[in-house]
């Protein structure tokens, strides 16, 4: 229903921009989804196994990203196929919102059990700029085809996309370990020092 109103976006006047905003809404939409979840991706989610408090943290964690890019991505099928970007361009669109919503839904998360809300806002903010940004400077390189279709150029991605999103998985996967273990840390303490 929200993406009936793209059908009226003419796409084609400047797809660049086109795609590049409804990307950085997509991004916005994850790190709304992370930050309305996070709270809830407790180790007591899975109480009833006998998972140690870590492997519960990371499972619930697991859980929260999950739910966040499996939403994002039904978003973006509806939306770009709204906005009559070119099936190649779809694709583009939601490999790459699929890419961003994973890592900001893992940062997120990540600083919010280690460090609270503001630094996750942050630092999930931070991270989807700099990955948006990515594949807009890649686009801006390489362009699109006469209709609209998405030009893959694998020396492009290669310089423009791959690096940027090598570091962003291995910071998201390092501040979701990272924020996994303070929560434990943090419910450790009380009952060592009672």
């Amino acid at each position: 229903m929200v993406s009936l109103p793209l059908l009226m976006v003419d796409a084609g006047s400047d797809l660049l921009w086109v795609f590049i905003v409804h990307l950085s809404v997509l991004v916005v939409l994850s790190l709304v989804l992370a930050h309305m979840l996070v709270p809830l991706g407790t180790a007591a989610w899975f109480e009833a196994t006998d998972w140690g408090p870590l492997a519960g943290l990371v499972a619930g964690g697991i859980g929260i990203v999950v739910l966040v890019t499996g939403t994002v991505g039904l978003v973006t099928l509806a939306s770009s196929a709204a906005l009559r970007f070119d099936p190649s361009t779809q694709f583009l669109q939601l490999i790459s919102a699929l890419d961003i919503a994973w890592v900001t839904a893992a940062v997120t998360l990540g600083l919010y059990r280690a460090f609270g809300r503001i630094w996750a806002v942050v630092g999930g903010s931070v991270i989807g700029a700099v990955c948006v940004w990515s594949i807009w400077n890649y686009l801006d390189h390489v362009g699109f085809g006469p209709n609209g279709e998405w030009i893959v150029s694998n020396p492009d991605l290669v310089r423009f996309v791959l690096p940027y999103d090598v570091v962003a998985a291995v910071t998201a996967v390092a501040l979701f370990l990272v924020g996994a273990r303070s929560s434990v840390q943090a419910t450790e303490q009380p009952s060592a020092q009672s």
